[in-house]
């Protein structure tokens, strides 16, 4: 319950909606005039008169009593529709996606045959057919909803059963049933829900608007639409008779609504930890009180000092970084190095405030880039920063590439992001192409022509790392750029990291979970676990003499060639491992 109240307008839907359906449940015990009692004598009365709080309308009926027993007769068939309208739609929604072929087939042409259809027309064109009534009414509104179930939980069935875990379900024997639904129905369950709070509320204004029409609910019944009827007649010298209907459909139908986002909120586990609107342009910083650079680091390109970073709100919220301090000059390379989920990410990431906020959040310390204090900047001076200061080079490099754009105009738009808009086409290819040559793709005037599927996996990293070059930054932050690749092609992706910052004189902020991988790029390095500094230092020394045990256990964990598990990594008096390996 705590997690469905987070979001607040989530807490005016429950007031809203609750109130309301809570009265229509107490109907037959509230102290109400009977609904279809009539008394001319006292016909339209205004709200407020003695012995009728909301008036009453044309027949002499008091409004308050037939708005609760109307809104609990509306409640009770927009409900039993949905549920009947989710129940059939979601059924075929499921056996299509999962099934597919013949079956996905024959059941949504089905489907298309009803959306042929307004569905406002086959509501109608059902209930001329059967006969005007409420429960006529409640089953043409749940036909005409049942395609809106079945396209929306189809989509999602289809991406869920794609997915590993449902072919290794298929791989391993289990019955397809079952499969369907222990495995694809719960991962679907969001969908369906979140859909029955949408379409709840518009079960309610279509039940009124068959009722309006005269199809609905039949004289002398009272449900919302037929009060509506009622009150259109009068509507210019007593106003309240059809205004009240009016403004309790309309709050319904907002407090359903707001409900909906709850409960995405609650089943989607994904939202968990996050936060309830989209991330920002920077970084949210929160600083108790701005902190000078540290004059000791003298002319270092990057200065970083105390900085923290938490995750989500009040109690929600878990700290991701604190206190992480570190400088860096031109030329140098700084190795970041821990297990998976250390921290190293994110504080790279903050270099630049590239953390998404909401839910992350810069809560202390200081970063100084080239003179630039980040955390106080404004967002067109952060944009000058990013890809022409600070270069990233990312993990996976079809994170960094559009599958549908040739890599020629990708690079383009990187080299004009900064004051190069009015550079001809010609001056721009030529810088492009020879991006490309430096990090060593072949044919670079062909590669740019290509797609980024038409490249190796080492040579779309070298695309991103030319990407990242585009503007000639004077800081690099490669985060794990060879992780995902081979061992030849990361051997000669760290060779060209380590040439460009060589031939550049970047500041280089390299960062991996393998010491050995660090120990080859890298002049210092700093140890991070759960968020803090460990230890730093000299790389060699380090490596050759760590003083915290959890680097000891890094350190123990590197294979070497021709030793058992129990043996840890030898260095020599340069810091090189033992045998070159």
């Amino acid at each position: 319950m705590k997690k469905f109240l987070r979001n607040p307008l989530t807490v005016v839907g429950c007031v809203l909606f609750g109130g309301i359906v809570l009265l229509a449940l107490l109907a037959p015990i509230l102290p109400l005039a009977d609904p279809n009692e009539t008394n001319l004598r006292d016909r339209l009365l205004a709200p407020g008169s003695d012995g009728f709080l909301l008036g009453t309308d044309t027949l002499g009926r008091d409004i308050l009593s037939r708005l609760v027993w109307g809104t609990r007769v509306s409640l009770a068939v927009a409900a039993a529709a949905t549920l009947i309208a989710a129940f059939v739609g979601s059924l075929i929604g499921l056996c299509a996606g999962f099934f597919r072929g013949w079956v996905d087939t024959v059941l949504m042409r089905g489907i298309d045959m009803v959306l042929a259809f307004p569905y406002l027309i086959l509501a109608l064109a059902i209930v001329a057919v059967l006969g005007p009534g409420l429960l006529n009414a409640l089953i043409a509104i749940a036909v005409v909803n049942i395609p809106f179930f079945a396209r929306s939980v189809r989509g999602t069935a289809l991406t869920v059963s794609a997915m590993p875990f449902v072919e290794a379900a298929r791989i391993g024997g289990q019955p397809r049933l079952r499969t369907l639904f222990a495995g694809v129905f719960p991962n679907v369950l969001p969908v369906i829900v979140i859909a029955m709070s949408t379409t709840l509320g518009w079960m309610i204004l279509e039940t009124a608007g068959l009722s309006f029409l005269g199809l609905g609910a039949q004289p002398p019944q009272a449900d919302l639409g037929s009060m509506l009827a009622d009150g259109r007649k009068v509507m210019l010298v007593h106003p309240h008779v059809g205004l009240l209907p009016g403004v309790c459909i309309l709050i319904l139908v907002i407090g359903i609504n707001l409900i909906g986002d709850g409960l995405r909120d609650w089943l989607d586990p994904r939202l968990e930890g996050g936060a309830h609107s989209a991330p920002g342009a920077a970084t949210s910083a929160t600083r108790a009180a701005d902190i000078e650079p540290d004059e000791t680091t003298g002319d270092a390109l990057v200065r970083v000092r105390d900085l923290e970073i938490v995750f989500g709100e009040g109690e929600a919220s878990e700290p991701a970084v604190h206190d992480v301090s570190f400088s860096l000059k031109a030329g140098e390379c700084l190795g970041i190095v821990g297990e998976s989920g250390s921290g190293k990410s994110v504080t790279a990431m903050a270099l630049a405030r590239l953390v998404a906020s909401p839910p992350g959040r810069i809560t202390a310390g200081s970063i100084h880039i080239d003179g630039i204090d980040v955390l106080s900047a404004s967002e067109e001076t952060l944009r000058g920063l990013r890809g022409a200061r600070v270069g990233y080079v990312f993990q996976n490099p079809f994170d960094s590439l559009h599958p549908v754009i040739p890599v020629g105009k990708q690079l383009a738009e990187a080299v004009r992001a900064h004051g190069g808009a009015d550079r001809k086409a010609a001056e721009v290819r030529k810088r492009v192409t020879g991006l490309l040559d430096q990090v060593g793709i072949p044919d670079p005037e062909k590669a740019c022509r290509a797609y980024p599927h038409q490249f190796s996996g080492g040579q779309c990293q070298r695309i991103a790392i030319a990407m990242a070059l585009a503007n000639e930054p004077k800081v690099l932050v490669a985060d794990e750029p060879t992780t995902a690749l081979d061992v030849t092609v990361q051997k000669r992706v760290l060779e060209l990291l380590a040439r460009i910052r060589r031939e550049h004189g970047l500041a280089m902020v390299f960062i991996s979970h393998d010491l050995g991988v660090v120990r080859e790029v890298a002049d210092k390095v700093i140890v991070m676990r759960r968020g803090k500094v460990v230890e730093s230092g000299n790389v060699v020394e380090v490596l050759r003499n760590p003083q915290h045990e959890y680097t000891r256990r890094l350190i123990a964990s590197i294979p070497r060639l021709g030793a058992g598990p129990e043996q840890s990594l030898g260095l020599d008096d340069s810091g090189k491992t033992e045998g070159g390996t």
